[in-house]
């Protein structure tokens, strides 16, 4: 018996030199992608966050906190952590968009993501989701944990995506049998 290899459409996101995943991704099925950078922030992250990324109790973050465009329609709001101890005095603490992406920067600083879990639950919009997607409290909502390791195993990226599930371009895995 072969254990079966799972790749997903993510692919792109977790790779230095694809540029913008999701601009590529949206131009693929004939659409635009954009994203408008929100916030970028340094704090203490919830206990969630701080185990996934196996940070201690005083560790702090850096989050990137995105609103994702198609054609110019809000369709999720992105919030990308990294360990503070790894992004502070990097571009990806800097309140502007990263030529090459978040990726290419990890890579720079030798912590090309190789591995990429993604957990993925429905939910119903916060207050938040619903005033930035202009979504009713009824709108299915798609929920994305994604963590991102480098080759040493070390987490170096924490991802929670909030889509409107009538808007998303879904989920695609393929499998792959190891022979």
């Amino acid at each position: 018996m072969t254990t079966p290899r799972w790749t997903s459409t993510s692919d792109p996101y977790i790779s230095p030199g694809h540029g913008d995943a999701w601009a590529n991704d949206a131009a693929s099925r004939g659409r635009v992608g954009t994203q408008q950078l929100l916030a970028v922030e340094t704090l203490t992250p919830d206990h969630h966050i701080r185990a996934a990324l196996n940070l201690g109790d005083e560790d702090q973050v850096v989050v990137r906190r995105r609103l994702i465009l198609e054609d110019g329609q809000p369709i999720e709001l992105a919030d990308s952590y990294y360990p503070a101890q790894l992004a502070t005095g990097t571009p990806l603490a800097q309140d502007r968009k990263i030529r090459g992406g978040a990726v290419a920067v990890l890579a720079q600083l030798g912590h090309t993501p190789t591995v990429s879990t993604d957990h993925i639950t429905a939910d119903q919009p916060t207050d938040i989701d619903q005033q930035a997607l202009k979504v009713n409290k009824q709108e299915p909502m798609l929920v994305l944990h994604r963590l991102s390791r480098d080759a040493n195993g070390t987490p170096v990226e924490y991802v929670i995506t909030r889509a409107v599930a009538r808007l998303s371009a879904g989920y695609t895995y393929q499998t792959q049998a190891v022979v």
